[in-house]
């Protein structure tokens, strides 16, 4: 059986990528399909020396830094890979992935961390946080946006299996494919994470400065709370703005080597985390330090957190992103701290394990490779 494995652009290594890494662990002889792949050399150990397939954007202008300007030409750069010769496509989707062409003799799994959130239910959001909500430029990318949207429902039907991260995310591809979709969870990486009882008392915020992590807000909270220290890791463009909004009880350090994000991970009161996220590694990492998590309770936090309604409880889930309700969390906190312990935040955090993802993922594939070969292939 030869294997291809699709994912769209290689830049960093993050929660994608480490889904990929454990792919690639347990089919290393796939090839490897990538539009782009400018992914540093500190972090390309997990490839294990495999070269990336790569499409004609990895050589346009600016694409290094720029990738994402040509998202009006990623369908059609998708559709021109040549994948005739593989039995078996696996794609990591959360934009184009999913569009490869396959023919009827094919298997194709799509992994998909989302369904393009900026084309379908995000896509208002997405508008205002880019200013194209208004002006000249914001009728031709609503146009391009609906065009997406045609293009991401019908190549749907190339896929004979959907693999969702979170049951948050099975809901939002029923919602737009009309699809079922098997849920496995991502792999969280929890034995390199060292447990930790005892805590200091600062409070932790990581994540990339983009604007719907929130950094900002988390930032706007702890000012109102002259008393607590909140310790901000991460770097993009949201990071001068989060600089000028901090006070004096917060320290922004801006980018950090990950030893230093663990060490300040696995001694930090609470890890705050006020993203919408399909699924969410970083809270996940946290807990694996022992350390509880304070998040906005929707999408993944669901499912990857104990609230306090919990008889093992792990975190404290608040339900808007304000300001208002930031601060009431910490507050809940603070009062209910003895109840979620380190060791509960650690057996919460395995059961989303390297090994649990790659036992769960090989044994579905291995499933529908041998219905499809039964169904397809001896005919």
């Amino acid at each position: 059986m030869k294997i291809a494995i699709v994912h769209e652009w290689f830049v960093t290594y993050v929660g994608s990528e480490k889904v990929v890494e454990q792919i690639i662990t347990q089919y290393p002889d796939a090839d490897i399909f990538s539009l782009i792949d400018f992914l540093p050399a500190k972090d390309r150990n997990f490839l294990i020396g495999r070269n990336i397939k790569t499409s004609f954007i990895q050589h346009l202008p600016f694409a290094r830094t720029h990738y994402r300007q040509y998202l009006p030409i990623m369908p059609l750069t998708i559709e021109q890979f040549d994948l005739s010769e593989y039995d078996l496509i696996i794609s990591s989707n959360h934009a184009v992935a999913k569009g490869v062409l396959t023919g009827p003799h094919q298997l194709h799994i799509s992994y998909v961390h989302s369904p393009m959130r900026y084309a379908w239910d995000m896509q208002h959001q997405y508008l205002r946080e880019s200013r194209l909500d208004k002006g000249i430029m914001t009728w031709p990318t609503r146009w391009l946006l609906h065009q997406l949207r045609l293009w991401d429902y019908r190549t749907a039907n190339g896929v004979d299996h959907f693999i969702a991260n979170s049951k948050f995310i099975a809901n939002r591809i029923w919602k737009v494919y009309r699809r079922e979709a098997k849920v496995i969870y991502p792999p969280v990486q929890v034995t390199e994470y060292n447990f930790q009882e005892k805590k200091d008392s600062y409070y932790l915020a990581a994540s990339r400065m983009v604007p719907y992590k929130k950094m900002d807000l988390i930032v706007e909270s702890f000012n109102h709370m002259p008393d607590e220290h909140l310790i901000v890791i991460g770097e993009g463009p949201d990071i001068d703005k989060v600089k000028k909004k901090a006070k004096r009880n917060i320290e922004i350090l801006g980018y950090q080597p990950n030893d230093v994000l663990k060490n300040y991970m696995q001694n930090a009161k609470a890890f705050v985390f006020a993203a919408l996220e399909d699924f969410g590694i970083m809270p996940l990492e946290a807990q694996a330090c022992g350390t509880p998590v304070i998040a906005y309770g929707q999408g993944g936090a669901l499912e990857t957190i104990h609230g306090l309604d919990h008889s093992e409880p792990t975190g404290v889930l608040f339900n808007m992103q304000s300001i208002e309700a930031i601060t009431h969390a910490i507050l809940v906190f603070e009062e209910n701290q003895a109840h979620i312990t380190p060791r509960n935040c650690r057996l919460n955090a395995e059961r989303f394990s390297t090994e649990r993802f790659c036992s769960e993922f090989t044994r579905f594939v291995e499933n529908s490779w041998q219905q499809f070969y039964k169904d397809n292939i001896m005919v």
